[in-house]
């Protein structure tokens, strides 16, 4: 291992085999912690070639369970989102995909820190499990066309151990190492294609547009080396997606959306999200044809078929349905954040957005906390919009008046205005192929 550590210190590319050795030692526990941080270091100092991040990449992905879906007979596709507030897209996308006649199949993560996660906002659901055997997934994918559940089993357990160890060494921000992170559970999970949403802001992971391309980049090349097909599109996360943070509150606005309403900002990063799934996920019927498949995607939504496979995967998967007539319930404790000041909303912070939910129950700050499933912010102005003193900003839900308290106090510091009209930053950046064409949208 030390002659690997200095290798790479050197800025030499490591072989397939001596890769290998390295993911198989962390495993084994014949590295010790300390050899592999020194290792992780170096390369967040040198990086890494294509074919290295490739090769880590699948060696993480076979270093514990690996989904068999060939079962289903079907192109699978999987959609992954590097993080975000307000992000509820997984709920809108996987009804839209099976609708047209796709098969999307899922597995999510839970919320940390500032970010939401797509099993909390499902567990909001009465009855609706997020624990599937693999051969209940297969029968539901067969059936519905969609699933969505969480990390079960052994998956990548090599990424489990590499991320605490980068969590805890400050390498977390190298692009070889975040990319071959997500991707090894992507690949362990199953799906024969891959979306992934690059979220790009004050509320995403990467805060530059330039940063989150190159990583979208890489994890496409990533892709093209193992066989995979990989479609990244960059959205802006510089303020909260949609109107609503907070579990119950982003389930209840996916179904407007699946009912042909809601916000126009998260219908217009769902449009895009689910035109290129559906792409990679019929290839043969729509050809690459954009404007069929974004055609058919409007339709969906407009005559309910989305809307009702939501119900077909809630019922298969335990769900209580009648929540798509009456919505979730919120917390009681609720009170309302004021405009003090005449202007236009100038900026709305999404990372401080995420952390008052949080505060407000709708989080965790470690894992393994318990959350307020009721809790949360129901957005009233967004960036751009004009306010006057005394107008409703935010309506904040709690589960009593410590956590109301707490979330309105850091949700304040979210809040920045102009005298001047504002543009509201761009919701959607580049796309990138899975040939690694980059295109502006």
């Amino acid at each position: 291992m030390l002659e690997l550590i200095a290798k790479k210190r050197a800025g030499k590319a490591l072989n397939v085999e001596e890769i290998r050795f390295f993911v198989r030692g962390i495993c084994d526990g014949t590295i010790p912690d300390e050899q592999t941080a020194a290792f992780l270091m170096a390369v967040c100092f040198v990086g890494m070639e294509p074919e290295e991040t490739a090769a880590l990449t699948m060696e993480m992905a076979n270093s514990g369970d690996v989904m068999d879906l060939s079962a289903l007979q079907a192109r699978t596709v999987d959609k992954h989102s590097t993080g975000g507030v307000g992000d509820k897209t997984t709920l809108i996308l996987a009804p839209i995909v099976a609708a047209l006649g796709g098969k999307m199949i899922k597995m999510s993560g839970r919320g940390l820190g500032h970010t939401g996660g797509t099993i909390d906002k499902l567990e909001a659901i009465p009855g609706f499990q997020t624990t599937l055997s693999a051969n209940r997934m297969i029968e539901i994918g067969k059936k519905v066309g969609a699933v969505v559940v969480g990390q079960s089993g052994d998956l990548a357990p090599a990424d489990k151990k590499l991320y605490a160890l980068r969590d805890g060494t400050g390498t977390v921000q190298s692009i070889p190492l975040i990319a071959s992170s997500i991707m090894s559970k992507k690949i362990a999970a199953g799906c024969s294609d891959i979306l992934l949403d690059v979220k790009v802001g004050s509320g995403a992971f990467m805060k530059e547009t330039s940063d989150a391309l190159e990583l979208a980049k890489e994890m496409v090349a990533i892709g093209r080396q193992v066989n995979r097909s990989v479609w990244a599109i960059l959205t802006g996360m510089e303020q909260p997606l949609g109107n609503a943070i907070g579990n119950a509150l982003e389930v209840n606005e996916a179904l407007e959306v699946l009912k042909g309403g809601g916000p126009e900002d998260l219908r217009c990063v769902i449009l895009a999200l689910a035109t290129r799934l559906v792409l990679l996920s019929l290839p043969e019927r729509y050809k690459q044809d954009e404007k069929r498949a974004e055609a058919d995607v409007k339709r969906v939504l407009s005559d309910n078929s989305a809307l009702e496979k939501c119900k077909e995967m809630v019922i298969a998967q335990g769900g209580d349905p009648s929540f798509v007539t009456e919505g979730l319930p919120l917390s009681n404790v609720t009170t309302a954040l004021l405009a003090e000041e005449d202007g236009y909303l100038s900026s709305l912070d999404g990372e401080t957005c995420g952390f008052a939910s949080a505060l407000l129950g709708a989080g965790r700050m470690k894992k393994g906390e318990s959350i307020d499933h009721g809790a949360g912010i129901l957005l009233a102005k967004k960036v751009g919009d004009r306010v006057k003193k005394g107008d409703l900003l935010a309506t904040l839900y709690a589960s009593d008046e410590k956590h109301l308290a707490d979330g309105m106090a850091h949700l304040r510091r979210a809040y920045a205005f102009s005298s001047s009209p504002v543009i509201p930053e761009k919701l959607l950046f580049y796309s990138v192929s899975p040939q690694g064409d980059v295109r502006e949208i």
